[in-house]
C-alpha cells in the first residue's frame, strides 16, 4: 500500500469531486471515498499497477460503489442543485457514465473499464443520457462551421439527442447575425471560417449580446490556448469523435456552463 499511496493521494481531490456528483451530497461521496480507501488498505492487489493510476483508483471506487451501500439513502432533492436533482433521476450506471466522460474526462473505453461494461454499452449509454437529458434542457443550437460535410455531420448529432438547430453559418458576420436572429441556447464553433474569418471572433461578438454555452470544434486548439478566449468554454478537437461531442454538449447544457467574453469577466 505504501508505493501506491501518493498516486491514491494525487486522484483524491478528483474522486472526492466525482463521488459528491455522483451521491448528491459530500458526505455521502466521502463515504463512499472512505470504504475504498479501507478495501485498498487491506486489499493493495485490487490496485491494477498495469493501467493509467487514474483509471486504477477510479476502478476500485466503483467496484465500493456498486456493490456497497454506504449511507446510500435516497435523497428528497433538498439542498440539491437543479443539476444534481436531475441527475439523481438517472439509474446509477447510467448517472456513473455520464459522470466519468463528461465531468471526469474519461475516454468511453476507459469509463468502460472503470464501470466494468463493454464499450459498446458505453456509448450506448451516452445516446440514450444525452436524449433523456435533452428532454429536460433541450435547445437551439447555432453550428458555425464553413465545411459542409462536417456541418451536416454536426447537425444531425445535434438532433439525435433531440435539439433543434437554429441556423448554420459558414463566416463570422452570418453567424452573428444569425446568432441575433435566434438567440441560440448553445453555440457550437470552428476557429478558421470560409471568409478567412474567425469562429473566435464570431463568438466574441455573440457573447457581447448574451451569455450562451459554448464548444469550439476546431482543428486548431493552438488558437484557443492565448489567454484571450473567452470564459468558460468547452474544446474539441478535430477530427472529432461522435461520443465525445455528445457528452459535452450534455456537459455543457446540463451543468448551465455559460460563456463570457474575457473582458467583461476581468472587470467584473
Amino acid at each position: 500500500m505504501s508505493k501506491i499511496a501518493p498516486i491514491i493521494a494525487a486522484q483524491l481531490p478528483f474522486l472526492r469531486r466525482y463521488a459528491r456528483a455522483l451521491t448528491g451530497n459530500q458526505s455521502s461521496g466521502d463515504a463512499y471515498v472512505a470504504a475504498a480507501l479501507e478495501t485498498l488498505v487491506e486489499d493493495p492487489q485490487l490496485f491494477d499497477s498495469d493501467v493509467e493510476p487514474r483509471v486504477a483508483v477510479y476502478e476500485v471506487f466503483s467496484r465500493i460503489w456498486s456493490s456497497v451501500s454506504v449511507n446510500r439513502e435516497a435523497s428528497d432533492g433538498a439542498g440539491l442543485s437543479p443539476a444534481h436533482r436531475t441527475l439523481e433521476a438517472l439509474a446509477p450506471r447510467s448517472r456513473q457514465i455520464f459522470l466519468l466522460v463528461s465531468v471526469e474526462g474519461f475516454s468511453p473505453a476507459e469509463a468502460a473499464r472503470i464501470v466494468g461494461i463493454e464499450e459498446d454499452d458505453v456509448a450506448t449509454a451516452i445516446d440514450e443520457i444525452g436524449r433523456e437529458l435533452a428532454s429536460l434542457v433541450a435547445t437551439d443550437v447555432l453550428i458555425i462551421e464553413d465545411e459542409p460535410i462536417i456541418a451536416m455531420d454536426i447537425e444531425a448529432l445535434v438532433e439525435s439527442l433531440g435539439h433543434r438547430v437554429a441556423g448554420v453559418a459558414r463566416t463570422q458576420k452570418e453567424a452573428v447575425a444569425l446568432a441575433s436572429q435566434t438567440r441560440p441556447g448553445l453555440v457550437l464553433a470552428d476557429i478558421q471560417l470560409a471568409d478567412g474569418s474567425s469562429g473566435l471572433d464570431a463568438v466574441n461578438d455573440i457573447l457581447a449580446e448574451f451569455s450562451v454555452p459554448v464548444i469550439f470544434i476546431t482543428a486548431y486548439p493552438e488558437r484557443l490556448l492565448t489567454g484571450e478566449r473567452p470564459e468558460p468554454v468547452f474544446l474539441i478537437s478535430k477530427p472529432f469523435q461522435t461520443q465525445t461531442v455528445k457528452a459535452i454538449v450534455s456537459q455543457a447544457l446540463f451543468f448551465g456552463t455559460r460563456a463570457h467574453k474575457r473582458e467583461a469577466r476581468a472587470t467584473a
